[in-house]
Parts: C-alpha cells; structure tokens; sequence
C-alpha cells in the first residue's frame, strides 16, 4: 500500500522510499523508513496530512504515491 492510499486516522508504518530524490525529500519533513506515522487528513486531489512526534505534516500527492507503507497497526 501506499501512503495516499491511507485512510484519516489510520497508523503506519514507512516501509520503502523507492529513489534517493525521494528519500531526500522525504527526509526533510523528517519522513525515514521504519518511522510510525498517523494520517491526519486526505484532501482529495490534494496532500495527506500526517502526524509523527505531535507535528502535523502536509505531503504532496505525487510524493505520497511513491512512499510505501504498511497499514494500520
């Protein structure tokens, strides 16, 4: 699964980011694999907002889609 495919309130975990330009923009909104987040919000057409440590993140689409992750646990 992917992380746009999350639902509100679900928890989980990042599994894979597939290329380094993903990673490196991953990694500055403090995103790495292995990192426990909660979806927050999924604005259709628009961004999934996580949360991870109490601070709410905005994630484009496109990024979103490319972020694999294990679902809800």
């Amino acid at each position: 699964m992917t992380l746009d495919r999350m639902k509100r309130g679900q928890r989980c975990r990042i599994l894979s980011i597939p290329s380094e330009l993903i990673r490196a923009q991953a990694l500055r909104f403090g995103i790495a694999e292995g990192e426990v987040v909660t979806c927050c919000e999924v604005i259709p057409g628009g961004p999934v907002v996580i949360s991870k440590n109490r601070q709410e993140i905005a994630i484009g689409r496109g990024l979103a889609r490319q972020i694999e992750v294990e679902g809800s646990f």
